[in-house]
């Protein structure tokens, strides 16, 4: 059996890791930590996980954690992943970095947005954990930067369409909504019920720290320099998360040539789903799963491609996804541990 830690286990996103992989066929779930919670139960501050995850928050000792795991899931606040993965990884660790830190091969992109880059020569030896785009990368990696939410929902329809050259990879818009669990586990006057509920806004609009991330991938797939405009909005839901994408088509491009692309890089990937004509995605369809459901149309009027997907941030756009890039390092079934039916309401 691996051997499995969650760093920063009390957050979220790493609570969503503890759930997926204490139901992991090949994983043991050894290690979950908290600077916050250290000596507590795990199940005493996440009750629903009661008689089920018996473990007590360890603290965040790097050379403690590298002894007693085989991979390790770093589900941290940005600029603390760099402080432990270097540690990690010289103990011949797997690290899976849920945060910014090991996302980007442009340092300068990274520090624009972030803060100064401690360990800058990890950026070169990092893999961007997009699975269904970097799986042979990612096979042979130690160290992935896992995808944030809004990218992972942006960049899997957008991704093949600018790859093949359907689309003009300037003027790009991206119109996303996210549930307010993508804010965190820590309480602001943002996230505050009060000021959630009943309420659609969007924010850091023009400065969203995602931005250069997908411009990064999005010209990787086009091989030239892009920019995009990205809104995102907080909606009044706990977990979900819905991407719409604007793109002008190349000359000639229609249905027919978008609707091929997108089945010859998705059909026979695991977690994406594409719909048919006519159908368009609903976060609730998602809701618990690591599933991306994406649908199309063509505006009629301005000829304009409108791409929508749906995910839940929570899972494909960050612990299961985690999990899955766990799983294509160490050579198991991509889908292991991420089988789990949906609900259907």
């Amino acid at each position: 059996m691996i051997r499995a830690a969650v760093v920063g286990a009390s957050g979220y996103a790493g609570a969503e890791l503890v759930r997926i992989l204490s139901g992991h066929p090949d994983v043991n779930l050894a290690v979950v930590t908290s600077r916050q919670y250290a000596g507590d139960r795990f199940d005493a501050v996440y009750p629903a996980l009661n008689g089920i995850i018996p473990l007590r928050f360890q603290d965040n000792d790097p050379d403690l954690i590298g002894q007693q795991s085989d991979v390790v899931f770093l589900a941290l606040p940005h600029q603390t992943s760099m402080e432990m993965a270097p540690v990690l990884l010289d103990a011949g660790k797997r690290v899976v970095d849920l945060s910014a830190d090991f996302r980007f091969k442009n340092r300068d992109a990274y520090e624009s947005r972030y803060q100064p880059h401690a360990c800058p020569h990890l950026l070169e030896k990092a893999v961007y954990g997009l699975c269904e785009w970097n799986e042979k990368e990612i096979s042979a990696a130690d160290l992935i930067g896992n995808p944030g939410c809004y990218p992972t929902s942006i960049l899997l329809p957008l991704l093949p369409l600018v790859k093949e050259n359907l689309v003009d990879p300037l003027g790009i818009i991206a119109d996303s909504k996210s549930g307010v669990s993508g804010a965190g586990r820590s309480a602001s006057q943002t996230t505050h019920f009060c000021h959630a509920n009943e309420s659609f806004k969007a924010y850091k609009v023009g400065v969203h720290r995602h931005t250069p991330e997908m411009e990064e991938q999005i010209a990787l797939a086009a091989g030239e320099a892009v920019s995009i405009t990205f809104v995102p909005h907080l909606l009044p839901i706990t977990r979900g998360m819905e991407s719409t994408v604007y793109a002008t088509l190349s000359p000639g491009v229609g249905e027919k040539q978008v609707h091929r692309c997108l089945m010859d890089y998705y059909v026979d990937r695991s977690f994406v789903r594409l719909l048919t004509t006519g159908q368009f995605p609903d976060t609730l369809q998602v809701k618990g799963t690591n599933f991306c459901d994406i649908g199309w149309r063509i505006d009629p009027g301005s000829g304009r491609l409108i791409l929508m997907s749906v995910i839940d941030n929570l899972v494909k756009g960050a612990a299961g996804q985690a999990v899955q890039n766990m799983n294509l390092m160490l050579g198991l079934d991509e889908s292991a541990g991420l089988t789990g039916v949906p609900y259907p309401l």
